[in-house]
């Protein structure tokens, strides 16, 4: 389906029941929502559950840029008030679990637990993603892709085509607009006072988002968890559903989401 705000649209997939427990997953800079889709294989029955396209990715809409990580947080807002979303569990992956924390300090009642996958409260800093937006303008995103997919993936990963061709598919002004939102995000203060159930997950061979900074960044929450999957890189999704799912899904019965 499409949700529309403002001018844009963004482009929403919903599946399980319409009175099932809620779970919204918000993908990476790079991908969509079908970065997700084996993990929901090894998911529970009965949960509602919501992916979207972020902005600037997969078929939704790609406004002129720089975006703002505001705008990012807004888009995921009008997504949960139009599909009447409360008390969910949110899944964020990298740029979607910056999402989480803003979402969560904005709506808490939208949120009630997040699971902060393959990311920080602060990811890199302004040149660093002032040069990746210079060889994303130069290069295009094939240019840049191969180095991409040794941030995403472990050496061993072998089935890297697919994901490659989806950076790739990316619309340029998409994907700089997005790292220009991440450059300005900076969420230490106001991550450290929430106080929800909170899981994080690390990738051992992360080159994006290394583990210490994932750690860092789950430890500002009180009572928060932290999981460390070895042998898989910035998006274990896709590495490895199962495993990923089993956690997503312990989360859920020690929180009572289930």
């Amino acid at each position: 389906m499409q949700i529309i705000r403002g001018n844009i649209r963004l482009h929403v997939q919903v599946d399980g029941p319409d009175d099932g427990v809620p779970v919204v997953f918000a993908n990476s800079l790079g991908t969509n929502l079908h970065v997700w889709d084996e993990v929901l294989r090894y998911l529970p029955d009965g949960l509602r559950i919501v992916r979207y396209d972020m902005r600037g990715h997969g078929k939704s809409s790609v406004p002129s840029g720089p975006y703002t990580m505001g705008q990012l947080i807004s888009d995921a807002e009008t997504i949960c008030d139009a599909l009447d979303v409360r008390d969910a569990l949110f899944v964020g992956l990298s740029v979607g679990g910056m999402v989480a924390q803003g979402l969560a300090v904005k709506r808490p009642e939208i949120i009630r637990a997040m699971v902060l996958s393959n990311t920080a409260a602060k990811i890199g800093h302004p040149k660093l993603w002032l040069d990746r937006i210079a060889a994303v303008e130069r290069l295009g995103l094939d240019g840049v892709a191969d180095e991409v997919m040794q941030r995403w993936f472990s050496p061993s990963f072998v089935h890297v085509a697919p994901w490659r061709e989806m950076l790739v598919a990316t619309s340029v002004e998409g994907y700089v607009g997005t790292c220009a939102a991440i450059s300005g995000t900076d969420f230490y203060t106001s991550t450290s006072r929430l106080r929800i159930p909170t899981l994080g997950i690390a990738g051992s061979e992360d080159g994006a988002t290394p583990p210490d900074l994932v750690r860092e960044t789950v430890d500002l929450v009180p009572g928060s968890q932290f999981v460390l999957m070895r042998g898989v890189g910035h998006l274990p999704c896709v590495e490895d559903p199962d495993g990923y799912a089993r956690h997503l899904t312990q989360f859920m019965r020690d929180t009572g989401h289930l």
